[in-house]
């Protein structure tokens, strides 16, 4: 017998008739407000700018945030009927970068970037657009967590612009990532299915 097994073996013996530990109840109640509602009421208290708009309104919305902006990036899930006739730049030059939300938390006000969308479009640009379809906003993380078919690489909850007081106890905005968040919940049919990650247009 290996030392491996000895070990698992004295382990399993100090266990043997020790009572299960019970899990703990459902955390979560049923919240009393409309999902989406609660939504643009929590990311509004957050300090981010929130609204619904039909999904045919938000090109020109978009177009209406960038005025006399030189242009904007652009996250590599956005939808093309989501993405305004702005020129194309890097994120580190842009002064706008735009998202496409996987999911919104309304318990949270917080909307969830997957990392196949592209980090440096959701951290780099002072202002940071997103898009998220009101199908898609849950009541808690849990749900929205219970209803994923897959979970990408990482996943980023943003709830806010970014702040930090690290430096003698001032708020200052737009430290760690944008200073500006603004999000727009779609209303309407939603966009093409998503792909699976990894898989190319076109592909067998």
């Amino acid at each position: 017998m290996d030392a491996r097994t000895r070990i698992l073996a004295r382990v399993r013996r100090a266990l043997g008739g020790r009572p299960k530990a019970l899990l703990p109840e459902h955390p979560h109640t049923p919240l009393p407000l409309d999902p989406v509602d609660l939504l643009l009421r929590r990311l509004k208290e957050n300090g981010a700018e929130a609204e619904r708009l039909p999904r045919e309104e938000a090109q020109a919305f978009a177009l209406s945030l960038a005025q006399g902006l030189p242009g904007a990036a652009f996250g590599k899930t956005l939808a093309e009927d989501l993405r305004p006739p702005l020129p194309e730049l890097p994120p580190e030059e842009a002064p706008l970068g735009l998202s496409y939300a996987l999911f919104a938390v309304a318990e949270t006000g917080s909307v969830a970037l997957s990392s196949e969308e592209g980090r440096r479009v959701q951290l780099l640009p002072p202002i940071h657009l997103v898009f998220v379809e009101a199908g898609r906003v849950y009541g808690t993380l849990l749900e929205a967590l219970e209803d994923l078919k897959a979970l990408p690489a990482a996943l980023g909850l943003h709830s806010g612009p970014s702040k930090s007081a690290d430096i003698g106890q001032v708020m200052v905005k737009g430290v760690h990532g944008p200073g500006r968040l603004v999000v727009v919940v779609l209303t309407g049919p939603e966009g093409p299915p998503d792909r699976p990650e990894g898989e190319k247009e076109g592909g067998g």
